[in-house]
């Protein structure tokens, strides 16, 4: 296909019809079907791209590129060459488990682009040879001319020869809430996609009236295709978590080589150990030091995530996304439907010379007028009823009320006077009965207004008008003041639509004029002079209530909100400022295209509000963040989201209003398309991480204790305490039971007023990192001191061997209460008793144990031995230390770092 360069893409709404006839060599008679063929020849079909995909083998087989799972099926190697196929084959099981789910995920992710390709018409109305014909749009080439009416998907880019009444949705490339007016008025080189009002983009929406249009590009080269081609050119980012567990396999890898050799060399010169000896000592360092159990608790935890999240309306397609929402820094929302409700408004009303606020939101009929914040009876201000009558009389729309929702039937702004109406206890059934309409001069983008001629029962009639307040004004020689007419005054009226503009909302006229009795048709000359002025509607899509709060609370908890959106600068500090976001600054998305990077950084360090963004500026300024070291949440619904959300660190869909290519795009879907959801996302997500740092915390001490026994042993020269299948049996049923419970912990009190974790903080912070080694260390000294104590009463080395085990499980039950707060005490009812799987999961594991050391197949399968009563009673005492020495360094740490008190509070 012959691509167009950008250049000549963004300049065609600079051209006149001629000039672009001219460029396309043709005409506005359309091309002749041999003109059609030779152009599809040189051009291509009007489809995009559609991009070889890696087969499913490749597919799966890519799932197992990552360090972790290098380490576990080294471990599995490790088993298998011992002889323990069955361990071995465990490890393999959750390898793969694990490789299924990113390959299961990565296949719904790869249907972003199939969403987008999707998106094109079907079919088209084409004029060619003299006649118009329906073809296959895929056969559309530049210099055709098609025809659109209303309910149509436009096929391709056009650039518009004449227009009837044309409005287009075009939310799904621009973000703008309500549909574009359209004209055949050439623009200025510089205007931003949304106010190239000439030019018809593919797969956008025909809402109202009809036009003809000259094709300029196809497939790849339309503004649909630009973006296809950008979101295949955008790849995913790994998350927060996913680049800790990478670092620190790392970490782990490199250190159970230098620990291994130096053991062995250590026994080989020091000890001269026997090979056979030494081998299997290393062999059970490697397997105590790689944590296997650790893949499968992490994956539960945040597949746990997900349902919770899913309580709270927050759908994951991706289960990293679940943790890496928590550590997010700076949110990137759209404007419309997301912190707006997508529901046009009338918020202010003035007329007879009183300004009139309305509350209520969206479509639902309910909320009151006021006057300085005072409500009043609409009942007792006949010139504001008056004024509500005219706007639902001059008015196509209808409310229906279903299942508890309002649905809309016509335009979103006449449905918004319709509610105004509503709320003023107008029944607009009885009042188009008691003033039927018999004529209409229907809306048009030349005139500017709409107006409707109504005759009441006793033969008067009258005319309404509505419209755009510098044309409804102009065709008005009076206003109505007191239930009396007198001279315009439009300077006045200047001043308050000026007032009212600042406020971001979009102002409608409403006038009437009254006609003789005989008068049964509108001509435009009736509404052009002689009008009367009843008073002016702002309008808005407000902000959601519940955004208000949301926003604050994700600033408390210091994460950075910023709003990205198509709509109009003027609209979107209105809404800013009524949320809180920003400080009234707000950068175009021509101004972003004029910065270099480097000031783009810096202007997003005060700026928080952009606006008439295109989707490479909203893709830049996420590259731009992730850059300057912030983990970045996107949140869009169109299109022209779709790359950014897919860059984004944790991209955030809307699940009503979204297209399909944005969810397909997303990590994460919203059911509500609320951003209060984004928030209590957030928090579940510092949940769902600070769980897995208890479950790292509580499962890595067991790994370096059963590595340091082995170490003790090698250079004191004992037999080794524990095998390398007994270190498998506590490392795997401790994970499967124990630490598993962790990932239930509700989120912590103060979970929110604390500020992100740096994205570069590494998965073991120095408190971590001591806390492993305390445990550890406790472990060692307990465990290989049982160990030698049985030796010296004769017992046999299975025995000593299953005292041990059975020391090591128990440090674990007992450390696990130790776990549940990272710094507080668990000495408290909440404290030992908050979580009750625990106490489910210790008595599931000491049925375990106990078929562990009497079984006798388990016996014969880990080398095991029964022990006595003495023995226990030793192994408790000894493991119990564990609880009572973690909770005297919980309480030092309190005393001497009281950061610690402050950053982990009691549930």
């Amino acid at each position: 296909m012959k691509k167009t360069t950008s250049t000549e893409r963004n300049l065609w709404h600079t051209l006149t019809q001629d000039e672009t006839c001219a460029a396309l060599n043709c005409n506005e008679q359309g091309l002749s079907s041999q003109e059609a063929q030779q152009r599809l020849a040189k051009y291509g079909f009007n489809k995009l791209t559609s991009v070889g995909k890696r087969g499913v083998f490749k597919r799966f087989i890519s799932q197992f590129h990552n360090v972790l799972v290098y380490v576990l099926l080294a471990a599995a190697g490790v088993t298998a060459a011992i002889g323990h196929w069955t361990d071995s084959g465990v490890i393999i099981c959750v390898v793969v488990i694990n490789a299924l789910i990113g390959f299961i995920q990565e296949g719904k992710a790869e249907k972003a682009l199939d969403a987008i390709r999707n998106m094109l018409t079907p079919t088209a109305t084409v004029y060619r040879d003299g006649h118009y014909f329906t073809v296959p749009a895929e056969q559309l080439v530049p210099g055709d001319v098609v025809s659109l009416e209303s309910g149509d998907k436009v096929p391709a880019d056009l650039r518009l020869l004449q227009v009837k009444n044309l409005r287009v949705d075009e939310s799904m490339l621009t973000g703008e809430s309500l549909p574009v007016e359209k004209n055949i008025a050439t623009t200025d080189s510089a205007a931003p996609l949304g106010d190239r009002f000439c030019l018809a983009y593919a797969g956008t929406l025909i809402t109202y009236g009809t036009a003809g249009g000259l094709v300029i590009n196809t497939g790849d080269n339309t503004e649909i295709g630009r973006i296809s081609t950008l979101l295949r050119t955008v790849s995913n980012l790994t998350t927060p978590l996913l680049r800790q567990i990478a670092g620190f396999s790392t970490w782990l890898t490199v250190a159970i080589l230098v620990v291994a050799s130096a053991t062995f060399a250590y026994g080989w010169y020091f000890q001269h150990s026997s090979v056979t000896d030494l081998f299997m000592s290393v062999v059970g360092l490697a397997v105590a030091a790689i944590p296997e159990g650790l893949p499968a608790v992490m994956t539960i935890t945040l597949a746990m995530g997900v349902q919770r999240m899913a309580k709270r309306k927050a759908i994951v397609r991706r289960l990293p996304a679940v943790e890496a929402l928590g550590s997010v820094t700076v949110i990137c929302s759209d404007k419309t439907g997301t912190l707006t409700c997508n529901e046009m408004t009338a918020k202010s009303v003035f007329v007879n010379n009183t300004l009139f606020t309305v509350s209520g939101v969206g479509y639902e009929p309910i909320g009151d007028f006021k006057i300085e914040e005072k409500s009043t009876d609409v009942s007792t201000q006949p010139a504001l009823h008056e004024l509500l009558r005219a706007a639902a009389l001059c008015n196509n729309a209808r409310l229906e009320q279903q299942a508890g929702n309002w649905l809309v039937h016509g335009d979103p702004t006449e449905a918004a006077l319709i509610t105004l109406a509503h709320k003023a206890s107008i029944n607009t059934d009885l009042l188009n009965h008691a003033l039927p309409r018999t004529d209409t001069l229907p809306f048009e983008s030349e005139h500017r207004y709409m107006a409707t001629l109504h005759h009441d029962h006793s033969g008067e009639a009258f005319m309404f008008v509505k419209g755009a307040p510098e044309r409804v004004l102009a065709m008005c020689a009076w206003q109505r003041l007191a239930g009396k007419d007198q001279p315009l005054d439009n300077g006045h009226w200047q001043q308050i639509m000026m007032q009212m503009a600042s406020n971001g909302q979009r102002l409608l006229a409403i006038a009437v004029k009254t006609l003789p009795a005989t008068q049964k048709h509108l001509t435009f000359g009736d509404a052009d002079n002689g009008l009367t002025l009843l008073g002016i509607i702002g309008m808005i899509d407000p902000p959601r209530a519940e955004a208000v709060n949301a926003v604050r609370k994700c600033q408390n908890a210091g994460i950075r909100v910023k709003m990205i959106t198509g709509d109009h600068t003027v609209t979107a500090s209105a809404i800013a400022t009524q949320i809180n976001i920003g400080d009234g600054s707000v950068l175009s998305g021509e101004r972003v295209d004029r910065m270099t990077d480097s000031e783009l950084t810096i202007a997003l360090r005060t700026v928080d509000v952009f606006a008439r963004t295109s989707p490479e500026n909203k893709l830049r300024l996420v590259s731009a963040l992730q850059a300057d070291g912030h983990t970045v949440a996107m949140t869009g619904d169109g299109v022209n989201d779709a790359p950014a959300l897919k860059r984004a660190d944790v991209g955030i869909s809307m699940g009503k209003k979204g297209t399909e290519v944005a969810k397909e795009s997303s990590e994460i879907v919203l059911a509500d398309d609320n951003f209060a959801s984004i928030a209590a996302a957030v928090e579940e997500g510092r949940g769902i991480y600070d769980n897995l740092k208890k479950s790292i915390i509580f499962i890595l001490p067991t790994g370096a204790g059963e590595a340091f026994i082995i170490i003790a042993a090698i250079i004191m020269g004992e037999i080794l305490p524990i095998t390398a299948v007994q270190i498998l049996w506590v490392n795997m049923i401790t994970a499967v039971t124990l630490s598993l419970t962790l990932a239930f912990e509700p989120p912590e009190r103060n979970i929110m007023s604390r500020p992100p974790r740096k994205p570069n903080e590494p998965l073991l912070s120095k408190f971590l990192v001591w806390r492993i080694v305390f445990v550890a260390f406790i472990m060692l000294m307990g465990t290989f001191g049982l160990f030698l104590w049985e030796q010296s009463r004769g017992a046999s080395i299975e025995q000593a061997r299953t005292v041990t085990v059975n020391t090591l499980v128990l440090f674990e039950i007992f450390y696990v209460f130790n776990s549940r707060y990272l710094h507080h005490s668990v000495l408290n009812i909440q404290g030992l008793f908050g979580n009750q799987l625990i106490w489910l999961a210790v008595f599931v594991l000491l049925d375990l144990q106990m078929a562990f050391t009497y079984w006798p197949p388990m016996q014969v399968l880990f080398g095991t031995a029964a022990i006595d009563g003495l023995a226990w009673q030793m192994i408790i005492a000894v493991a119990s230390s564990v609880f009572i020495l973690v909770e005297i360094e919980k309480f030092f740490m309190r005393l001497f770092t009281p950061r610690a008190s402050t950053e982990n509070s009691k549930k």
